[in-house]
């Protein structure tokens, strides 16, 4: 038998309660709120699309800049790591904080592109938020074929 669980807004319920707990946190003042966690991939929307030559990837950024944005590959593995800090002189300011809905912190994401794609092949971009990785089929190099030598005699 299987349960059916309600959603909310899009969510599942048993997400929602697992939230509780960091949600019951929102309201005060001085708690870290960071992009990491089990719902970072949910903030990095990334389309990946096929083509002959190989992949497009779009991941949408919006609100970062370009140098808190790393792309890194390794072990055959790209992986996009963005970094967002708040200006920590908020107290400095006049005026009280009613509500805070922007977020420091990292996020990353990873995806397998073969061990035989090197930095040299990716070709990457940004533009309006939108990150945009251009990532080659690449296939494992071909063993040399092997050939015999006549003896001659």
């Amino acid at each position: 038998m299987s349960t059916y669980l309600p959603t909310v807004f899009g969510e599942n319920l048993m997400d929602m309660l697992d939230d509780f707990d960091r949600g019951f946190f929102r309201g005060f003042p001085n708690m870290d709120r960071t992009l990491y966690g089990k719902h970072a991939q949910n903030l990095m929307k990334t389309d990946v699309r096929e083509t002959n030559e190989g992949y497009e990837v779009d991941i949408d950024l919006p609100g970062f800049k370009k140098d808190e944005i790393h792309v890194d590959l390794q072990n055959g593995y790209m992986t996009i790591t963005t970094e967002k800090t708040l200006d920590k002189n908020q107290e400095n300011k006049q005026g009280k904080m009613l509500r805070q809905e922007r977020y420091a912190g990292t996020m990353q994401r990873s995806f397998y592109v073969g061990s035989y794609v090197t930095e040299e092949d990716i070709k990457a971009s940004y533009e309006n938020g939108v990150l945009h990785l251009l990532v080659p089929k690449k296939d494992a190099p071909k063993a040399p074929e092997k050939k015999q030598i006549l003896i001659e005699g």
